[in-house]
């Protein structure tokens, strides 16, 4: 899957969705940005040793902001954490937590499996994602549980098109397709999940492609305005909010699943901490993920407050 935001590639190549990773950026070096030292606990857990865990995140807004959920959730069971957050791309991150220096961190299943576990899988569902991975990781290394939330490409209309066509699922563009301009980066025209896949999966053929930017302002504002009925969107997009964009269902999963995942190190949680995250994922939706992902970017609100709002709203605040 190409994309350029780290959850998706090997290489941490940065771009597309410029303007939104740039003000979710400037807003982890202001004063709303996750906690970055370490805080204890006066009963710490074993796990870990008397360090206790280390919760990492890679370099952008939505991962801070998960792994500050983890963070807060884990220090309300009187676990001792530190935070190591913004490390960098998964080429960065991944080693860490297999060696142990990390211990637990957000991840998106499918783009782990494909970029640092196997290149070739062609896995597309959640549970043939997560079976993958629990043949493949290595021994030091866990998945828990997975949340339903998913930061993942998408097939997005307006609302006012979603109405119009009565549109909900990527199924029920077959009778207009060929009436649509769809938009998205270059390398869509070609993807086997990109234009490739939509054509075999649900027999789509649309009347043009218009090779924009990856989710980012070009694609936007050219779905907004009209100049393309359709485009890939990452489905967490802070825009699809404010921009009332619909990402629609894909029943056949032509997108392979990102589901949002606590990848660990086996030696350093214990059922505690496992119960914990867990409980976490139960909760965790993608509408959840987006209006946060909106409250930390778009709005720049304090990404702990945003954390504690949401554990408080799901019943797992201490």
């Amino acid at each position: 899957m190409f994309s350029v935001l780290p959850r998706r590639t090997n290489a941490g190549v940065l771009g597309g969705l410029a303007v939104i990773t740039a003000v979710g950026l400037a807003a982890c070096g202001s004063s709303g940005s996750p906690s970055s030292g370490s805080s204890s606990s006066s009963n710490p857990l074993t796990a870990g040793g008397s360090k206790g865990v280390v919760v990492g995140s890679a370099n952008f807004p939505e991962d801070e902001l998960l792994a500050e959920i983890y963070v807060l959730a884990l220090q309300g069971k009187g676990v001792k954490v530190t935070s190591k957050f913004n490390i960098g791309d998964r080429e960065v991150y991944y080693p860490e937590v297999k060696n142990g220096a990390i211990t637990i961190l957000p991840e998106y299943n499918g783009a782990l499996l494909t970029t640092s576990v196997d290149t070739t899988s062609t896995a597309a569902t959640t549970a043939e994602v997560n079976a993958a991975l629990t043949a493949k990781l290595p021994s030091t290394l866990e998945i828990l549980n997975s949340s339903s939330a998913q930061d993942k490409d998408s097939v997005t209309v307006t609302q006012a098109t979603a109405t119009k066509y009565h549109l909900s699922s990527i199924a029920d563009l077959a009778p207009v397709a060929k009436d649509f301009v769809i938009g998205g980066p270059s390398e869509f025209k070609t993807r086997t999940d990109g234009l490739v896949g939509l054509k075999k999966n649900y027999g789509l053929t649309f009347k043009s492609f218009d090779p924009l930017d990856e989710s980012g302002p070009v694609t936007l504002a050219a779905l907004v305005d009209g100049k393309v009925q359709a485009a890939d969107v990452f489905t967490t997009t802070p825009q699809i909010i404010t921009d009332h964009l619909v990402a629609l269902a894909d029943p056949k999963f032509n997108f392979a699943a990102q589901n949002v995942t606590p990848l660990v190190y086996k030696k350093g949680v214990n059922s505690t901490i496992v119960a914990t995250l867990n409980a976490i994922s139960a909760r965790l939706t993608t509408p959840g993920l987006l209006a946060m992902d909106k409250a930390v970017i778009l709005d720049h609100d304090n990404y702990s407050t945003v954390a504690k709002g949401w554990l408080t709203a799901v019943g797992l605040s201490s």
